[in-house]
């Protein structure tokens, strides 16, 4: 599943030598293996393509609770009206690392061609993957559209080679995106 201008993986004289990168690759590949994972085991849906610099991934499972702050500590909560939980994993396309601190917007559309908003999916820690993900509420189960949408990053980068990456933002979309929706 290769991308047409993945971002480059060179060794430089500045931040990157070889054997940086190699373990690079090696992060990126156990990434993917737990998304993998995740996308084919767990979810009830999933699946990867490649977009420009990027690999994107998605899961989607039934609605699930999480901690959130408030007032300075973390509070449980279960859904309430969801019923589907949507996580979107993106990935640097060379080494397959996950990508942090990116604002991810997701925008699903229903069986009849009905929007069902847009959405952004805030970072999550997860026991086993981080992601993009938050709860929906989704009126049926069947066949979903799912639009991604990823806004440059604005973290800084290392490498005068290999840091120029990231710079535009990313548009995909998965078709068929089987959903079972939680109890209601």
């Amino acid at each position: 599943m290769a991308t047409k201008n993945p971002p480059p993986m060179d060794p430089s004289s500045s931040e990157a030598d070889a054997k940086q990168l190699e373990l690079a690759r090696k992060q990126g590949e156990a990434y993917r293996e737990a998304l993998e994972y995740m996308a084919e085991e767990v979810a009830h849906d999933g699946g990867m393509q490649p977009k420009d610099q990027y690999l994107i991934g998605y899961a989607v499972e039934e609605a699930e609770g999480m901690y959130e702050w408030e007032d300075g500590e973390l509070v449980w909560h279960e859904p309430e009206d969801e019923n589907l939980h949507v996580e979107i994993a993106v990935c640097d396309a060379s080494d397959g690392r996950f990508v942090p601190g990116l604002t991810v917007h997701g925008t699903l559309v229903d069986p009849d061609g009905n929007d069902l908003g847009t959405h952004e999916h805030p970072l999550l820690w997860h026991p086993m993957i981080y992601h993009y993900g938050r709860n929906w509420t989704v009126p049926a189960d069947g066949e979903y559209t799912l639009k991604i949408r990823i806004e440059p990053p604005t973290f800084m980068r290392h490498d005068e080679i290999n840091g120029k990456r990231f710079e535009q933002p990313v548009e995909t979309e998965f078709t068929g995106v089987k959903v079972e929706r939680g109890q209601d």
